[in-house]
């Protein structure tokens, strides 16, 4: 819908941490939900992965207006919808989240988003769009061989972009899913996150982070591609799946 990409596009970065480049992530180095291959598409392939680390809130908003939501035709699509499809996008690229839009208005899943399929969505309720959409997405991100390491956190973003885009079809206030309140843990912390760090790395949950708990904290963050400090922090535990 018109008017609505500032407001999805803050729905969106709430959903994308820092930098990070984990060898297991099929995206690569990532800073704020773009990659570097896509960071070097706009911005030419002279560019370093130092230079997306550091990248400006206008090339935010270039890459993710001109790759993801009017790739979509997002402002033609109605409220919540756009949303969903969005954040979609985002994450799986535009070619897969045109195919399941009009996998769930149907229309010929080519992936390019033009009239015929937008005539299709004008037949469909927005919920039943949402639902489906949220469903194809869940159904996909399963049956990558990353999920089980990404699974807990990739599941629980569609349930709140499920509920976003809902309550936006429904005409209510959409509230930003902020990930809980965490706490940073290191060395002589103790308390409930690290006893939730410790329980995610298999070690017994005594909530006091010690030397095998950094020893482990490091470990994972080496295989993980994760600045190596042994501190446990907001990019640690999403990719550890306790914040999305």
């Amino acid at each position: 819908m018109k008017n609505n990409f500032d407001s999805a596009l803050e729905m969106v970065l709430v959903h994308e941490g820092g930098f990070s480049n984990n060898p297991r992530d099929p995206g690569g180095a990532t800073m704020k939900g773009v990659t570097f291959d896509t960071f070097k598409r706009f911005f030419g392939n002279d560019q370093t992965v130092e230079n997306l680390k550091n990248i400006t809130t206008a090339q935010l908003g270039q890459i993710y207006r001109t790759g993801y939501w009017d790739a979509c035709k997002c402002d033609d699509l109605p409220s919540g919808v756009d949303f969903a499809v969005f954040d979609l996008a985002v994450n799986s690229g535009p070619g897969t989240a045109g195919k399941f839009l009009q996998r769930a208005v149907g229309a010929t899943a080519d992936g390019a988003i033009g009239p015929k399929t937008l005539e299709r969505v004008a037949l469909v309720s927005a919920v039943d769009i949402i639902n489906s959409v949220c469903d194809q997405r869940l159904a996909f991100m399963r049956s990558l061989s990353t999920f089980s390491t990404f699974g807990n956190g990739w599941t629980r973003r569609v349930s709140e972009v499920r509920q976003q885009a809902l309550n936006l079809a429904n005409g209510e206030v959409s509230t930003l899913a902020h990930d809980p309140d965490f706490e940073t843990v290191r060395l002589g912390s103790t308390g409930p996150w690290v006893v939730k760090l410790q329980a995610a790395l298999d070690l017994v949950q005594d909530g006091s982070f010690g030397p095998i708990t950094e020893a482990k904290v490091k470990t994972f963050q080496k295989d993980n591609g994760l600045f190596v400090d042994g501190v446990a922090g907001r990019n640690t535990f999403r990719a550890l799946g306790l914040l999305a």
